[in-house]
């Protein structure tokens, strides 16, 4: 008898089978990929072994992913068991109208054919001669002093003087020790100057009991201002004390080629340290190994809260404590206060709790890496729990490097908050809870580099839909996610021009509204090319 032949059906079941069972595995092996990332490894490595330091804002090529081979943090290939099954239950991707919308989450918007442009004009000489030395002392956090000193960069080459190494400040509310070579390149400083101003590690020591002038700048001047009232104290002096650096140069209105050395300064001068550099840039390729990525800026700390007032959400002993910090602080001027005014106005960070259902109404799953660009949350976990049910694969440079390798710089604000800089910078998507100046800094960057994505969320709108769900009369879902949006519609880093002053406003008013020269450099450092 002749062995019975498969009935056509029975073929076809066989092969159904067959497919499903190879689908299952390669869906099992991609899984594989996502959850265990890192080898196992037992030693750490030298600093010599981090990574070569290149420019920020440079993509690498996979081949080029040589991270995997450094020591690998415990606690980065141990994802919370919520995220496992977040990424397990990620749908397989195909074309359907889903897939395409996510791609267009991460979808940068057209940069206008907006390219950098920096270079000085044709008149623009090297500095000739030097008629003294301009000594800076700044004052603020990590990009408060980048800013302040890119703009003693733009004052010393306006009064010809040769600019000394800045002093960074070591006595706002972080106490941080460093020097300014502990953060920034000091060689690549001097020397991507060169051609703009003379720059010097320190005051000769023959002038050193030379009668110093000590000058608090005028805040947002001009030209007419440093070269009329500060150019002439060379006369009788040979060291010019800046006492503060912040906000001394106006937004707008300066020759082109004094904005396009504040644009050289900041973007490319401003370099920050080799060993710095190098850590930040494996924390990005250990955030990238996760996939596209969004920075977070979530600004909410305790000198922010404490700084602006903002107690929503907090428990009465923690606003007591933080009224207490605020009156402690003597040049945090405006003491009195009303939290529910400063957050109608939208003068505060949103809260954990806001950022997960903004995020999520905008239409990032579950499964959206998310590194926290960010000090010590007030709170700690109490707080980021709403937003960590919500997107379990929440990462910060903590959960990314070892202790060994965060050993160097934990001690150090400014340090630390480089490392989220540079995380910050090359993520695919960033957003920042509030508008500081680690967020301005961050975004004009972006724009520099091409218009990559920022989503700047709407605070004062946004609090008041948070507030209807509070009170029940508005509800998450798809109604919610249409109207943030169409809010959020242009306000994804798009290219702009640099907002004036705000309507109605008058005398140093006028400046203090105008949007922040760093945050958009467009003019005066973008130019539209001809497709």
């Amino acid at each position: 008898m002749q062995p019975r032949r498969p009935t056509p059906t029975a073929l076809s079941a066989f092969r159904w089978t067959l497919m499903r069972a190879v689908g299952a595995v390669a869906v099992a092996a991609l899984v594989v990929v996502h959850v265990v990332l890192l080898p196992s490894a037992t030693t750490a490595p030298d600093a010599q072994e981090l990574p070569q330091e290149r420019e920020i804002g440079y993509r690498w090529k996979t081949s080029e992913l040589r991270w995997m081979q450094e020591f690998a943090p415990p606690q980065l290939p141990k994802l919370p068991i919520s995220a496992q099954k977040v990424i397990l239950e990620m749908p397989v991707v195909g074309s359907s109208k889903g897939d395409y919308d996510l791609a267009k989450l991460w979808k940068s918007s057209s940069n206008g054919n907006f390219l950098q442009c920096v270079a000085p004009s044709s008149s623009y000489l090297p500095p000739l001669h030097s008629r003294g030395f301009l000594l800076v002392h700044t004052n603020g956090g990590l990009n408060q002093m980048r800013a302040g000193i890119s703009d003693m960069v733009a004052v010393a080459r306006l009064i010809d003087a040769t600019l000394v190494i800045p002093r960074l400040d070591k006595r706002s509310f972080w106490h941080d020790s460093s020097n300014f070579s502990n953060v920034f390149d000091e060689e690549h400083f001097i020397h991507a100057l060169a051609n703009d101003v003379k720059v010097v590690k320190k005051i000769p020591k023959e002038l050193t009991p030379t009668t110093t002038a000590v000058i608090h700048f005028r805040s947002w001047s001009g030209v007419d201002y440093y070269q009329n009232e500060i150019l002439p104290m060379w006369d009788n002096h040979l060291v010019i004390k800046a006492a503060k650096s912040d906000s001394r140069l106006a937004n707008n209105n300066l020759p082109a080629d004094i904005q396009k050395l504040r644009c050289r300064a900041f973007f490319q001068a401003l370099r920050f340290a080799p060993r710095i550099e190098a850590l930040g840039k494996l924390l990005v390729e250990r955030m990238r190994s996760y996939g596209p990525f969004i920075a977070l800026h979530l600004r909410y700390e305790k000198d922010m809260l404490a700084f602006s007032g903002c107690t929503y959400g907090l428990s009465p002993i923690e606003s007591d404590e933080l009224a207490r910090i605020r009156e402690n602080v003597s040049y945090w001027k405006i003491k009195e206060i009303v939290a529910q005014d400063q957050r109608a106005k939208g003068y505060c960070p949103l809260t954990p709790k806001e950022v997960a259902i903004f995020i999520s109404s905008l239409g990032y799953p579950p499964s959206t890496p998310i590194y926290i660009a960010a000090g010590s949350i007030y709170g700690g976990s109490s707080h980021l729990a709403d937003l960590e049910s919500r997107f379990p694969i929440l990462l910060s440079k903590e959960k990314l490097a070892s202790a060994q390798e965060l050993e160097p710089f934990k001690h150090y604000a400014s340090q630390m908050a480089a490392l989220d800089y540079i995380v910050s910078l090359e993520s695919d998507v960033f957003i920042p809870s509030y508008s500081g100046n680690m967020a301005r800094a961050v975004e004009g960057h972006r724009r520099f580099l091409g218009h990559q994505k920022t989503i700047k969320p709407d605070r004062k709108a946004l609090v008041r839909l948070f507030d209807k769900i509070n009170r029940g009369s508005l509800r998450e879902g798809r109604k919610l996610s249409n109207i943030i949006g169409e809010i959020h519609k242009r306000r994804q880093g798009s290219p702009r021009k640099r907002k004036g002053p705000a309507t109605g406003t008058k005398g140093m008013e006028r400046f203090r509204t105008e949007e922040v020269f760093y945050e958009n450099p467009l003019p005066d450092c973008l130019c539209q090319q001809q497709p």
